[in-house]
């Protein structure tokens, strides 16, 4: 996989805490991708006792798989305490007082999940790789999945928000828009994980919008600011915004300006390890049925 710079942990976490008032109105795009991949899960048969939403934000699909698991444990995990708090708010106070069957919410990284090895059988997570080390959290789920279980993920590719790449890259020569993988990769990294023939999909997503300044709203209100080591420190002046804002206006097209996202679906199975710790091989002997 070609070396990619990953966002700053910190500067992660507090873009997605200021935004956690603003998210659910604005997020309209993991709405959508998150139902996507909710669909995924149609043709494939599996109960799982514990369910694991990482990256799990303001707890947008809690009652999805709810639905779809009524038995199961339901687990949130996310990075930023403000999101879980309004996660919280989804179930009645009611419900939490009686210690009725409700999501258990964590405050932790999806690269070091506070779970025991092999727990949970399904773990779930939309639009929040994107902002992780894919290969560490590759490792994570496998190390957390029971063998058999599932890891359903949506992330974004190397094409998102190209135009404002773009855009930017002809004003200076700094990093202000994240970069992504190639879902070929990623399902490289599922394989080098643990997981069983990796499903990699990708489709196109095209938003559209009035002007420059309404695309870098609605990012800054779902907490998707620029978290490279390389971003710029400081704000940008207003004649480099501006031209910014006229490179990325040739683009229009009917009145609209495009905001391209590029996203990938994925799941695959935890298989039984080949090798121990110590790296001998397991070798599986079949069971003897009498003489």
């Amino acid at each position: 996989m070609a070396e990619i710079p990953f966002p700053e942990k910190h500067a992660v976490r507090r873009s997605f805490e200021r935004a956690a008032g603003t998210y659910d109105r604005n997020s309209v795009l993991q709405c959508e991708v998150g139902l996507r991949l909710l669909r995924h899960l149609d043709p494939i048969r599996i109960a799982p006792t514990r369910v694991v939403d990482v990256g799990c934000g303001t707890g947008m699909f809690f009652s999805k798989l709810a639905e779809r698991f009524p038995a199961a444990d339901l687990v949130g995990v996310d990075l930023a305490h403000p999101m879980l708090s309004v996660a919280r708010r989804r179930t009645p106070w009611l419900k939490r007082a009686l210690k009725l069957r409700h999501p258990r919410l964590v405050c932790a990284d999806g690269e070091r999940l506070p779970l025991a090895a092999g727990s949970a059988q399904l773990l779930f997570s939309n639009l929040a790789l994107q902002w992780m080390r894919p290969e560490v959290v590759f490792a994570e789920a496998a190390r957390t999945l029971e063998t058999g279980g599932l890891f359903m993920f949506s992330t974004l590719g190397p094409d998102t928000l190209k135009e404002l790449r773009a855009a930017f890259a002809a004003v200076d020569g700094y990093q202000h828009v994240n970069r992504f993988i190639d879902m070929h990769d990623l399902g490289d990294e599922l394989v080098h994980a643990g997981f069983a023939d990796p499903v990699m999909e990708m489709e196109i997503i095209t938003l559209e919008y009035s002007s420059v300044e309404k695309v870098a709203r609605d990012l800054k209100a779902i907490g998707a600011n620029n978290s490279l080591p390389g971003r710029p420190r400081g704000l940008s002046g207003r004649s480099r915004w501006r031209d910014v804002i006229a490179h990325y206006d040739r683009l229009r097209t009917n009145g609209v300006l495009p905001a391209t996202y590029e996203v990938v679906y994925g799941h695959a199975w935890k298989v039984a390890p080949k090798h121990i710790a110590d790296g001998r091989q397991v070798i599986d002997f079949p069971t003897r049925r009498g003489p």
